[in-house]
């Protein structure tokens, strides 16, 4: 039994009880006061001199606290203990649809209240802290207590709370509440709400927070500047993130190395990544060390904007300094090297990982995998997944689909269906790309026969068909001369509501020129520009070459006209045309179109001439490519009494 300071009277003593000791039930389920085993009613029997109190002559409701000051009463190292309504209160935050009318039955039945500091003592608990739902109906039902008024640290908790979940509707509510009540502001709940805010990119709130601080006399410290300019570029109000940024750099609390990270993300983020780099190297002027988050968020930017190159100088620069490197940093340089096609440069950083004691991972894997067989080293490739499976790494669809589409490209179909097999025994997910891969190295083959059984295939097992594999089959039908069948293999594609790309078109313009169906052709072209499909360089070369291999040269050359308004510009259009028609043996309309290029200032004299002595010379026909060099054609000039004439290219084969 505790020792106690001096003398208590009859009410200290029972509220010293009831807060020190818990609650027991009776048999029926009511509860009993603590210690004394008696109903709240018969509290006065403890008293000789005190007649039973009725229910007309109950004592108001007391406040109760989150803790007890028995400093008077108890002889105690800490003076605050924990009341003990804490516990019994939260027993009762079951979020049952009936809570709120038992927290009301119980506060009734012991004539308690929940002080606001009691209130927001338990919305920061860990019990109900995670539970969003509840917390808020806790807030609300407390809210309804008569003479009760939240304090600014419930509505702060409970915001902290509800932006975890991004309930951003029930914390708008919360922020007019708070703005009606017009709180004075702390720093700590300044703090948390521009936290929160931030997170959630609520600019407006964001602000008002600011202006509260500035209105209470409270000064902003780094930590306030940082989630300021951390919700704005959350927000994507990158101007307004560089103003506070200016400020910081002419006030008296200077940038740290999370502002600066702060303000390089919001430039990644909008795609300024050369803004990102010019923040990144100011840091160097300032004398702030960049970090880890600073050079893995250059480098994802540098990656997505495909520029590699930048991405490799900044893992080098990691390097160099001795800094730790995460294996998302190592990923993006491997996988970017893969994607340039340098797979051994990539296997080298590869093996840098191995010797730090940094494992990789499967996406790594695959990208060097699928990188190796596109250039065509298919057995380091498979060295590559051998080491895979060895280090206990379990492929996964995207791994074989690299592995079967590598030895397609390489020929080598029937390791490739075996790995197919394999991977529809183990229950790996078969995909459309696996289809495509093999499609295309059948058709390649000219096994015609089996592309279209795989094609047809697909359906029975439930694999939809997309424009890859199309591609792919069309593409054999036409190299092997079955142009019908790739026409109606094209309309049922357009039947089945996939879609047809421009290399679709450029496939079948390509094939119908073949078997000398120029109108179709030109049809079909016509139908691809209706459908708002963009030419590229490889479609326009399709066309004019069939064009001018049947006689159409300056059809192609108002076609080419045609594109400049759509933005499509193909940079070696008359060199190929010119080119073309050499092989062709067509010398006299490769120099009729020469001098047509000059005439219209598309290019300069001197390099059209050369673009025709090395058609002529790749033609076979190295005479009049010697002739061509050795003359004026093309850049010398004939005098006709005043007038200057330039040497056209069409007197070549005069002489």
């Amino acid at each position: 039994m505790p020792r106690f300071a001096g003398k208590l009277s009859f009410r200290q003593f029972v509220v010293f009880l009831r807060r020190s000791q818990p609650f027991r039930p009776y048999n029926n389920g009511s509860y009993q006061e603590p210690l004394l085993g008696l109903p709240a009613t018969s509290l006065s029997s403890l008293h000789p001199n005190r007649r039973s109190i009725s229910n007309t002559s109950l004592p108001p409701p007391e406040w109760i606290e989150p803790f007890v000051d028995v400093s008077n009463l108890v002889v105690s190292p800490n003076n605050l203990e924990p009341s003990p309504w804490i516990s019994r209160i939260l027993s009762l935050l079951d979020d049952s649809p009936n809570m709120e009318s038992k927290l009301d039955d119980y506060c009734r039945k012991f004539l308690i209240k929940l002080s606001p500091s009691f209130v927001a003592y338990l919305l920061r608990s860990t019990e109900i802290r995670e539970k969003t739902g509840l917390a808020f109906r806790f807030f609300r039902w407390a809210g309804k207590q008569r003479s009760f008024c939240h304090k600014l640290e419930s509505y702060v908790s409970l915001i902290d709370n509800l932006s975890v979940v991004r309930d951003i509707e029930r914390i708008r509510c919360l922020v007019v509440e708070m703005r009606e009540k017009d709180y004075v502001m702390t720093v700590s709940a300044a703090n948390s709400l521009i936290k929160s805010f931030g997170v959630l990119g609520m600019v407006e709130e964001l602000l008002w927070v600011w202006r509260r601080m500035k209105e209470n006399g409270i000064e902003p410290s780094l930590f306030t500047f940082n989630f300021l300019i951390d919700g704005l570029v959350n927000s994507t109000f990158i101007e307004p993130a560089e103003r506070v940024f200016e400020v910081m750099e002419g006030g008296k609390i200077h940038p740290d190395v999370v502002t600066y990270n702060i303000m390089i993300k919001g430039y990644c983020k909008t795609g300024k990544t050369q803004k990102a780099m010019e923040k990144f190297r100011d840091m160097e002027t300032k004398n702030i060390e960049p970090d880890k988050i600073t050079y893995l968020t250059l480098m994802q930017s540098c990656y997505a904007g495909e520029n590699f190159d930048s991405c490799l100088s900044l893992y080098h620069e990691m390097e160099e300094k001795g800094m730790e490197i995460p294996p998302h940093a190592y990923s993006l340089v491997i996988c970017g090297l893969c994607k340039e096609g340098k797979p051994v440069e990539g296997y080298a950083v590869f093996q840098n990982l191995a010797r730090k004691g940094c494992k990789a991972n499967v996406a790594i894997y695959t990208a060097l995998i699928d990188s190796f067989t596109k250039c065509g080293n298919g057995e380091e490739a498979m060295k590559i997944f051998q080491r895979m499976k060895d280090e206990g790494f379990e492929p996964d669809e995207v791994t074989y689909g690299a592995i079967v589409n590598g030895l397609c490209k390489t020929g080598k179909l029937e390791k490739a269906m075996e790995y197919f097999q394999l991977c529809r025994e183990d229950g790996v997910a078969v995909n459309a790309m696996f289809y495509s891969s093999l499609i295309d190295g059948f058709g390649k083959a000219g096994r015609v026969d089996e592309a279209e059984k795989l094609f047809e295939e697909m359906v029975d097992r439930g694999c939809t068909r997309d424009s890859y594999c199309y591609n792919a089959l069309i593409d054999a039908f036409s190299k092997c001369g079955k142009i019908d069948e790739a026409l109606m293999l094209f309309r049922r594609m357009e039947d089945e509501g996939c879609d047809q790309t421009v290399y679709t078109y450029t496939i079948l313009i390509s094939g119908l020129f073949k078997e000398h169906k120029n109108e179709e052709a030109i049809k079909l072209w016509v139908e691809m520009i209706d459908k708002g499909i963009t030419p590229t360089p490889a479609s326009f070369r399709a066309l004019s070459t069939g064009l001018c291999l049947c006689g159409k040269v300056a059809r192609a050359c108002k076609i080419l006209d045609e594109l400049a308004p759509m933005g499509v510009l193909p940079d070696t259009a008359f060199e190929d045309m010119i080119s073309v028609l050499c092989k062709a043996g067509r010398i006299g309309e490769a120099c009729k179109l020469a001098d047509g290029i000059v005439d219209r200032g598309r290019e300069i004299p001197g390099r059209v001439r050369t673009v025709l002595i090395n058609a002529l010379r790749k033609a076979g026909n190295a005479d009049l490519a010697m002739k061509l060099m050795h003359s004026k054609i093309g850049i010398g000039y004939d005098r006709w009494g005043s007038i200057r004439k330039r040497v056209k290219f069409r007197i070549l084969l005069e002489n």
